[in-house]
């Protein structure tokens, strides 16, 4: 019943009463979300905290939530108002990259393989999977946190300007700043 609605149109019917709605909206986001979180913070039980709290942030919203941007706009603006909070209340004042949690990396950095996979290419797609992510987790703060709006929240320029309170501009040049980057960093990788 929900899986054809809109973001906008499940948080409404939420706001609404219908709690199978918000069920749906959660079901989509999850993941994406707390991807976000994870390699915003670089520790799961941080991002376990922080994704409960963004969820009862949206929650607790529902009652006055009106459509004035994409939800997704809404979701990745109220977690990145709560990663700002965090890193505030722990005396930092931007976001930053922490050292990984080892048993984190195996799960973070794993990437999908096919099921006739030989051991030898599970461990190089790992290999560089946890590349990928040292260097996601080099770029600058502000770098780092566009680029994962962009693949983790799949949100638009305009949406990722609207979600840090920037302009389309700054962050079309922080995302091109941080694939640069990336793209530099990797290039030499197979």
């Amino acid at each position: 019943m929900h899986e054809g609605m809109s973001d906008e149109a499940l948080m409404l019917a939420y706001r609404d009463g219908d709690a199978a709605a918000f069920e749906a909206l959660y079901r989509r986001w999850r993941s994406r979300l707390y991807r976000y979180l994870l390699r915003q913070c670089g520790a799961a039980a941080q991002a376990d905290e922080l994704f409960q709290d963004v969820w009862l942030k949206v929650v607790n919203a529902r009652k006055g939530y009106e459509v004035a941007a994409k939800f997704s706009t809404w979701l990745f603006r109220i977690a990145h108002n709560r990663l700002i909070d965090h890193y505030r209340a722990q005396g930092r004042s931007e976001i930053v990259s922490y050292d990984d949690d080892p048993e984190d990396a195996d799960r973070v950095a794993s990437l999908p393989a096919a099921a006739t996979a030989q051991p030898e290419a599970l461990l190089e797609r790992k290999a560089l999977a946890q590349e990928l992510v040292r260097h996601i987790e080099a770029l600058p703060a502000a770098q780092r946190e566009t680029f994962l709006l962009s693949e983790e929240g799949e949100l638009t320029l305009e949406e990722i300007a609207a979600a840090t309170g920037t302009n389309r501009e700054t962050a079309k040049s922080r995302l091109r700043y941080a694939v640069n980057k990336l793209r530099s960093a990797l290039k030499d990788l197979k």
